[in-house]
């Protein structure tokens, strides 16, 4: 009886260390930043749909306003997009008090292929979205690139107004960023992109010259290789931002805590960390075993 208790024991410990924490308390409204908004892609079938309402958690919210998006927003945020494009990616955006920051999550992280959550969060920093909880999901693979639009129309419809410029250039900045990851880590490319912002609101570049410099040194200080032609591109759309009127006082923290956020992710934790976690585990179950045994 007392190995019993034991193993019991040891099995609720366990589950605690590793499980996520219940909360039971139900969602109210807030009055203060209104309802969560949810935007479908236009392309999704009605049980796409439901696939995309259920990933979202929309059922657990208390309200939410439910919008589509489709190729005419497309045509609004963007320049030169095709208005014929076709939308399945959809976001639920919950506002959040200000200060509070960018945080943004993918429901559906297989399906998914492309851009990931600090992507979206990058670009949407870049756009002018703040303070606020961004959900992203697909009912079937996508790149995913159609949700940032969604998350414009989306946090438009919470009162917020967003220059054509910025979003234009976000979504070049989101475009880049894939299209680096097919040869670097993305959350390499996410870190290099970061940091270029970051030291863009830091030095107050004057000329493309500056900007050029700040690229050259950003890619030597994180170890990333490009093309002339990549290179070249970076530097001009670190430059457009540049150029852009973006208070970057505003959004300095959000991009250091984006930074820090990354950066955990390399190496801060011990490499050798999950290794001692399998070897910790491997060996509760030996010796759970070996009571039984006994």
């Amino acid at each position: 009886m007392k190995r019993l208790v034991a193993v019991i024991g040891i099995a609720v410990l366990s589950l605690g260390l590793i499980g996520p924490s219940i909360t039971l308390a139900a969602k109210g409204i807030d009055e203060r930043l209104g309802v969560p908004v949810v935007v479908y892609g236009a392309n999704l079938s009605d049980a796409e749909k439901e696939s995309v309402k259920n990933s979202l958690e929309v059922a657990n919210e208390a309200e939410v306003e439910e919008i589509t998006v489709d190729g005419n927003d497309l045509v609004k945020y963007i320049e030169d997009a095709d208005s014929k494009a076709r939308m399945y990616s959809s976001a639920k955006i919950t506002r959040q008090d200000a200060g509070k920051g960018l945080v943004v999550k993918i429901a559906t992280p297989t399906n998914i292929t492309q851009v990931t959550a600090d992507m979206y969060a990058n670009a949407a920093l870049t756009a002018g979205v703040e303070d606020a909880i961004i959900d992203v999901a697909a009912p079937k693979p996508v790149t995913g690139h159609s949700a940032l639009v969604g998350i414009y129309k989306a946090y438009e419809k919470t009162g917020e107004t967003l220059n054509k410029d910025r979003t234009d250039v976000a979504n070049d900045e989101l475009n880049l960023a894939t299209k680096f990851s097919e040869s670097i880590d993305s959350d390499k490319v996410s870190e290099l992109l970061t940091e270029l912002k970051k030291q863009i609101s830091e030095q107050n570049p004057a000329t493309k010259e500056d900007v050029e410099k700040i690229v050259s040194e950003q890619l030597a200080k994180l170890n990333i290789q490009l093309s002339e032609a990549d290179r070249q591109l970076l530097i001009e759309l670190m430059d457009r931002i540049r150029s852009l009127d973006i208070d970057f006082s505003k959004i300095s923290t959000q991009l250091s805590e984006m930074g820090d956020k990354i950066k955990e992710k390399f190496g801060d934790i011990d490499p050798g960390f999950w290794d001692k976690v399998k070897e910790f585990f491997s060996n509760l179950v030996d010796s759970v075993s070996s009571w039984f045994k006994s």
